[in-house]
C-alpha cells in the first residue's frame, strides 16, 4: 500500500538526474503565405503520419521516452496501485430488449467490458465479450442498437481507437452474425426502422492517408436487412451547395418519424422530420438554420416535444404539431430557467436535468409539461441516465462525484421509489475525501468556479503535488465523476482541482460563447486565474503544480504554457490541438471552426489564432515547464501531428534541465475504447514523470 507523497524525499528544484539525448528532427523549408505574411513550418513533413521517416522518428522518440519513464524509480509501484485499485467489478444499468434485460460488466481488469443479458430470474449468460475482437484488446465495441422487437442487434465497432467504424449485425437469438459487416462509417447513431433495416451515417472514403485526410461531407444512409451496403439508399447529405459536416438520423421510438439533425460544426443545427407512415413523404423542416441547438425529445402522435435553444439560452421544452412545426407555432412546455437544461425520458415522463454550478439537479415532469416533483439525489454531484422505453415502469440513474465511484439506482415510476440498484466494492474509502466548490475571479473579473479534491486535513502549506485540469470549449461541461486514476493521485496526498472555464457549457451558450474564437483567451485566462487562486491560498506552488488537459484541454495547457512558462513545474498536453494554423485541413477538423475560427477567414482571425496558437508561439532559450506529451498513432480525429510538430518545436528551442517528451500509443486513438491495460501504464507513466519532475524520488 502507498503511503502519503507528502512524506517523501525531495531533491533540489533544479536535480535531474536521468540524462535525455533527444533524437534530431530534420526540418525543412516550407513556408505559407497567410494575407502577406510568411510562416515557417519546418515539421510540416511530420503531417505525413504513414511514411517510413515519420514512423521513424516515432520509434526514435518512444525510445528516448520509454527509457526515461523506466528509470523513474516508483513508476511499476505506480502501476501496481492502479491495477490493484481499477480491478473492481464495474457495471452498467440494465436496459430493457424483447424478452432480456442487457447489461454490461467488467470484472475489474478486462481490457473491455462485456455484454450480459438476463431473462426473469435466471442467471446472467455473457451476451457479447469485445475482448474476443482481437488479441491485444485494441478492438472495442462502439454501440448496440436493437431493433424494436428485441430480435436483431445492430453493433458497431472501432480498430485500433479508430473513429472509423464497422456495423454487424446478430440475431440476438442464435448469437449469429447474419450478413456482411458494413464498413466505412464514421460519426453514427444506428436507429432501427422498425425490424426491417436501419439508419446511419458516415463520409466517403477519404483520398490519401485514411488517417488525416479531410471528411467534411458527411451523409445518412439507410441499410435494408438482407442486401449489399453497395445498396444503401442514400437519405440526406452530399449536396455541393452546403457541407454539412455532422449529420445524425434517428427513429422515433413509435416508428413514426425519422429524425434529421444536419450540423456545418460542432454548434448549431438544421432539423428536419420525415414521416415514415405515409410512403413516399418529404423532409419537413422544423428549422432550416443552423444558429440554435434544437433537438426531438419524444413525439406524443403528432405533437413533437422539443428541446432548443431559440431564444432561450439555458435552453427549455417546446410542443409543436408536426403538420406545422415551425417555430412561430412552438408552445412552450418547461420554460428556461437561470441554470443550464438537458432532457432525457423514460415511461412517459420527461426528466429535466439542470446544472447548478456544474452540480445536477434533476426534476420530473408529464408530457404535458407539468411539473411531478425533484428527483432526491444521493449527494452532490453528477446525475445521468434516467432513460428508458415508454412502456417501462423502471427507470435507472447513475451517481457520482470526485470521490464516489459510479453507483446505479433504481426509480419505481409509478410509486416514485428510489433505491439503490448496484454499489461498487472498491477498496477506496470516499469518507476520507472531500470535495469543495469554490469560485475565484479571472482576469476580467469574472467568477468562474471551481471543484478542489482532497485528503481531509490537507495541510495547506504550498506543498502539495496539485494537478489542475481543464478543457474550456465546444460547449462541454466538466461536471463531478469519479476515475480510478485521480482516486489513486488523491490517495498518495495529491490534489485535484478542476474549473469550469468559459468555452464550456456550464452557465449556457453565453458561458460557452466567451470562450470562442476572438474570446479564446478567455478561456486561458480563466485557467491562469485557477492555478494562481491554488497557490495563492497555499493548495500548492508552482514547484508542485502540473497542468493537464486533452484534445481542446491539450490546446488549453499548451497556450497557458507559452503565456506563463513559470506557472507549473509539470505540463501534460494529451492528444491535443496545438497547430491553430492547420487544424482544419485534417479529418473533420473544418467544424471545430465554430469554437475557433480558421486562419482563413480573415486577417484579424489568422492574427489572434497565430497569437496563441502553441506551435507557433514556442519561443528559442525559454525554459519550459517539464512536458510529457501525449497521442495515439491513429488518432484520427486530432491527428497525431499536431504533437509531433509541437514536440520536434520544443526540443530544438527550449533550454534547462526539464525534459520535453512524447509518448505516442501504438496502435490507438483519440482516447475511445482504449484497452484498460493501455489506460494503467499511461496513467502510471503520466504520474511517475509528475511526480519525479516534481523532485520525488521515492514513495515510501
Amino acid at each position: 500500500m502507498l503511503i502519503s507523497i507528502i512524506a517523501c524525499k525531495k531533491e533540489t528544484e533544479s536535480t535531474n538526474s536521468i540524462t535525455v539525448n533527444y533524437p534530431k528532427t530534420k526540418t525543412d523549408d516550407t513556408i505559407t503565405n497567410y494575407f502577406g505574411t510568411h510562416v515557417k513550418d519546418p515539421y510540416r513533413w511530420l503531417e505525413d503520419d504513414r511514411s517510413e521517416h515519420t514512423k521513424a522518428w516515432i520509434k526514435a522518440q518512444n525510445e528516448v521516452t520509454h527509457k526515461y519513464l523506466n528509470e523513474i524509480p516508483f513508476r511499476d509501484e505506480l502501476k501496481n496501485r492502479l491495477s490493484s485499485l481499477w480491478n473492481y467489478e464495474k457495471r452498467g444499468a440494465p436496459h430493457k430488449e424483447g424478452d432480456y434485460f442487457y447489461f454490461s460488466k467488467n470484472d475489474g481488469l478486462q481490457n473491455q467490458s462485456i455484454i450480459y443479458r438476463q431473462k426473469d430470474n435466471v442467471e446472467p449468460e455473457i451476451f457479447l465479450d469485445p475482448n474476443t475482437f482481437s488479441k491485444d484488446g485494441t478492438t472495442s465495441l462502439d454501440g448496440l442498437s436493437f431493433s424494436k422487437n428485441g430480435k436483431l442487434l445492430a453493433y458497431s465497432i472501432s480498430e485500433g481507437g479508430s473513429d472509423w467504424r464497422k456495423i454487424l449485425v446478430m440475431d440476438t437469438e442464435s448469437k449469429e452474425i447474419l450478413e456482411d459487416t458494413l464498413s466505412d462509417i464514421k460519426f453514427t447513431q444506428i436507429s432501427w426502422y422498425k425490424n426491417e433495416g436501419f439508419y446511419y451515417s458516415s463520409y466517403d472514403k477519404p483520398k490519401g492517408s485514411e488517417l488525416s485526410a479531410k471528411t467534411d461531407q458527411h451523409k445518412v444512409y439507410y441499410h435494408k436487412l438482407g442486401t449489399t451496403q453497395n445498396e444503401d439508399h442514400l437519405i440526406f447529405g452530399g449536396t455541393p451547395e452546403e457541407k454539412h459536416r455532422y449529420i445524425y438520423a434517428k427513429v422515433t421510438e413509435d416508428n413514426r418519424f425519422l429524425v434529421i439533425t444536419p450540423r456545418v460544426a460542432t454548434s448549431g443545427n438544421k432539423l428536419f422530420i420525415k414521416d415514415l407512415s405515409k410512403p413516399n413523404s418529404a423532409f419537413k423542416p422544423v428549422l432550416n438554420h443552423t444558429d440554435t441547438d434544437t433537438n426531438v425529445i419524444d413525439n406524443d402522435g403528432n405533437t413533437l416535444l422539443l428541446v432548443t435553444n431559440l431564444n432561450a439560452p439555458n435552453k427549455k421544452i417546446v410542443s409543436v404539431d408536426a403538420s406545422n412545426p415551425s417555430p412561430e407555432n412552438w408552445v412552450d412546455l418547461v420554460p428556461e430557467t437561470t441554470n443550464v437544461l438537458t432532457v432525457s425520458k423514460g415511461g412517459g415522463y420527461l426528466f429535466a436535468h439542470y446544472m447548478v454550478d456544474a452540480i445536477s439537479k434533476v426534476k420530473q415532469y408529464r408530457y404535458d409539461g407539468s411539473f411531478i416533483k425533484d428527483i432526491e439525489l444521493p449527494g452532490l454531484g453528477t446525475a445521468s441516465g434516467f432513460s428508458c422505453k415508454k412502456e417501462e415502469k423502471t427507470n435507472y440513474f447513475y451517481f457520482t462525484n470526485y470521490n464516489t465511484p459510479y453507483s446505479i439506482y433504481e426509480m419505481d415510476l409509478d410509486a416514485a421509489e428510489i433505491k439503490i440498484y448496484w454499489k461498487p466494492a472498491i477498496s477506496f474509502n470516499s469518507s476520507n475525501y472531500e470535495s469543495n466548490q469554490v469560485f475565484y475571479t479571472s482576469k476580467d473579473r469574472t467568477k468562474v468556479p471551481m471543484i478542489i479534491t482532497h485528503k481531509k486535513g490537507l495541510d495547506l502549506n504550498g506543498k502539495n503535488p496539485t494537478i489542475l485540469y481543464g478543457y474550456g470549449g465546444f460547449n462541454i461541461s466538466l461536471t463531478p465523476s469519479f476515475s480510478v486514476t485521480n482516486a489513486v493521485w488523491m490517495e498518495l496526498g495529491g490534489v485535484l482541482a478542476v474549473p469550469n472555464l468559459r468555452g464550456g457549457g456550464e452557465y449556457g451558450k453565453k458561458w460557452h460563447l466567451a470562450g470562442t474564437k476572438m474570446q479564446k483567451q478567455n478561456v486561458f485566462d480563466d485557467f491562469i486565474s485557477a492555478a494562481e487562486y491554488l497557490i495563492e491560498n497555499k493548495y500548492t506552488s508552482s514547484s508542485y503544480l502540473a497542468l493537464r488537459g486533452g484534445s481542446n484541454g491539450g490546446l488549453l495547457v499548451g497556450a497557458v504554457m507559452n503565456q506563463k512558462p513559470d506557472l507549473a513545474k509539470v505540463v501534460l498536453p494529451a492528444v491535443g490541438v496545438l497547430d491553430m494554423l492547420r487544424y482544419h485541413t485534417f479529418t473533420a477538423g473544418a467544424g471545430w471552426a465554430y469554437d475557433y475560427g480558421t486562419a482563413e477567414d480573415s486577417e484579424e482571425m489568422f492574427e489572434y489564432l497565430k497569437g496563441y496558437s502553441p506551435l507557433h508561439n514556442v519561443k528559442k532559450g525559454e525554459q519550459y515547464p517539464a512536458t510529457l506529451i501525449t497521442t495515439g498513432d491513429h488518432d484520427d480525429r486530432v491527428v497525431p501531428a499536431h504533437s509531433f510538430k509541437f514536440a520536434a518545436e520544443l526540443q530544438n528551442k527550449q533550454t534547462g534541465n526539464n525534459p520535453t517528451l512524447i509518448r505516442i500509443e501504438t496502435n490507438a486513438g483519440h482516447g475511445a475504447g482504449t484497452p484498460v491495460s493501455k489506460v494503467i501504464d499511461y496513467n502510471a507513466d503520466v504520474f511517475a514523470f509528475t511526480l519525479y519532475n516534481m523532485g520525488f524520488r521515492t514513495l515510501n
